[in-house]
């Protein structure tokens, strides 16, 4: 059933004309986004997108998995994806985008980087970039692929603190499977650019590993 087949009162946009937004399932609110359905109802593509995947799992497809999940309607499919690319914008700017405030916990790092990272296909690693105050001045990826001492290069990650006249600095990535459990390379990257942070004055203050729905940190677990 399509949106024109419901009774003008029951149609989502009236509903929320009438209701507020509050009142509408999440399937209400994709059907009236994405407007009009190629293939099918925009009233039952959002119900069966969202029974199958919800919202967490439609951001791991791409666009290709996506447009065969919408029936061959790309349009739909783009619109989906900017919108949960929207969604996880607000969301990091909501629980403290850079410079938005001062980081004092792990926790902190992980929602600044929760939506951009968990989903990754490959391992990332990237530094927080702090002053004195712990206050954000940037952030820089420094190496891409399975984290292994040896491809790390601490010249690469020591350059950017430098450059950014960086007071201390806060590891972060991402594990692909889900699992944010540190392996024995972590420990070892961590340890080895702590020692080198010691001796140039440039603190590493905490590493921090992504997960699907959680994380794990350095300073608490050591």
């Amino acid at each position: 059933m399509g949106i024109l087949d419901l009774p003008w009162f029951d149609r989502p946009g009236e509903r929320l004309k009438q209701k507020g937004v509050e009142v509408l399932s999440s399937s209400d609110l994709l059907a009236i986004l994405l407007g009009k359905g190629k293939n099918e109802s925009v009233m039952a593509l959002s119900s069966r997108l969202l029974s199958k995947y919800d919202f967490d799992n439609l951001e791991g497809l791409s666009l290709e998995e996506l447009t065969v999940e919408c029936k061959g309607d790309k349009v739909s499919a783009l619109k989906i994806l900017s919108l949960i690319e929207i969604s996880k914008r607000y969301h990091k700017k909501l629980v403290g985008g850079y410079g938005k405030k001062i980081i004092t916990s792990a926790k902190d790092v992980y929602n600044m980087f929760s939506d951009e990272m968990r989903n990754l296909k490959q391992e990332v690693l990237k530094i927080v970039l702090l002053d004195t105050k712990n206050n954000v001045i940037g952030v820089k990826e420094v190496s891409k692929g399975t984290l292994n001492a040896s491809l790390v290069h601490p010249r690469e990650v020591f350059k950017e603190a430098i450059k950014a006249s960086a007071f201390s600095f806060i590891l972060v990535h991402n594990h692909p499977s889900g699992d944010c459990s540190p392996s024995d390379e972590d420990i070892l990257v961590t340890e080895k650019l702590s020692k080198l942070g010691d001796e140039l004055g440039i603190k590493v203050l905490d590493h921090v590993i992504v997960g699907k729905d959680k994380y794990w940190n350095w300073r608490e677990n050591n």
